[in-house]
């Protein structure tokens, strides 16, 4: 950008804001990448409002070529909340950049206008402008990114939350039916759920159902025997039903050793043994 603040693009944001406005939004509303399904015209124009007022007060400062800096604090804040919205709404990475991008077209033509023939100064002005837009519209990716990124983790966790029910059979006896992949992560959750669970009901038998997991390694059953652990700390036993012909083959090959560990073939094999050490019996209705 021309030295000294003689940039003509401050004059265009400062004195043809409403004009450069107008015609920006006629920019977007054009784009191939305009999603009415997902924001209508008054949010973009109320979006777009704002980044230009933010944008005019940070180039007044004259740095250009920081926006990392406190000068455009403001900008990146609202950025990363367009940014966020945006990835919340369904918007792709490149439709969220485009908003900064889409500037511009609009804003280019103006210099244009504003240096006539001098070719030096309009070739440098719009380099300089053309530096700092993509570094706008970057920093909105990265942004969206981190949203997409956080958004994903946070439906990961809930997924997680869903696929590791306990359920409290009657009092003393709990279970917790698996079904799928047990991994590190999940296993923790199955750990800290089930935990919990004896903790808040004080019950004295949990039941580890695996009929639902389709391979168990070296790894899963480590995971199973930490639980199994964790679980006598809190003073209560667990037992481990669905061991099919096929896992306890594999658990045999592997030379895991389940210790003392109750195991059972079936859910309702393990039901019944819960329904003899808590002295339960089941009424018919």
């Amino acid at each position: 950008m021309q030295s000294g603040g003689t940039s003509k693009l401050v004059e265009i944001v400062q004195h043809e804001a409403r004009e450069l406005l107008e015609d920006w939004l006629k920019q977007q509303l054009n784009a191939d990448t305009l999603r009415t399904d997902l924001m209508n015209e008054r949010e973009l124009r109320e979006q777009s409002q704002h980044f230009l007022r933010a944008f005019s007060e940070a180039v007044q400062h004259g740095a250009f070529t920081d926006i990392r800096g406190p000068a455009w604090a403001a900008v990146r804040e609202l950025l990363e909340h367009i940014s966020s919205s945006r990835a919340t709404q369904g918007f792709t990475a490149s439709e969220t950049a485009t908003f900064v991008f889409s500037l511009k077209q609009p804003l280019f033509a103006r210099l244009r206008r504003e240096y006539g023939r001098d070719a030096d100064g309009l070739a440098d002005d719009i380099w300089q402008s053309t530096v700092l837009l993509d570094a706008l519209g970057l920093y909105t990716a990265e942004m969206y990114q981190q949203s997409r990124e956080a958004i994903i983790m946070r439906q990961q966790q809930e997924l997680l939350e869903l696929s590791t029910p306990v359920v409290q059979l009657w009092e003393g006896v709990l279970a917790v039916p698996l079904i799928g992949t047990l991994d590190s992560a999940r296993t923790q959750m199955v750990m800290e759920n089930l935990l919990q669970s004896i903790a808040e009901t004080h019950s004295a038998i949990a039941i580890i159902d695996i009929t639902g997991v389709p391979l168990v390694d070296t790894l899963v059953a480590q995971h199973l025997l930490k639980t199994v652990a964790a679980t006598r700390l809190m003073g209560a036993e667990c037992i481990i039903s669905g061991i099919r012909p096929q896992i306890a083959q594999t658990i045999v090959h592997l030379g895991v050793e389940l210790g003392d560990v109750t195991t059972k073939a079936t859910l309702a094999d393990a039901l019944a043994v819960a329904l003899q050490r808590t002295g339960s019996r089941l009424q018919p209705s």
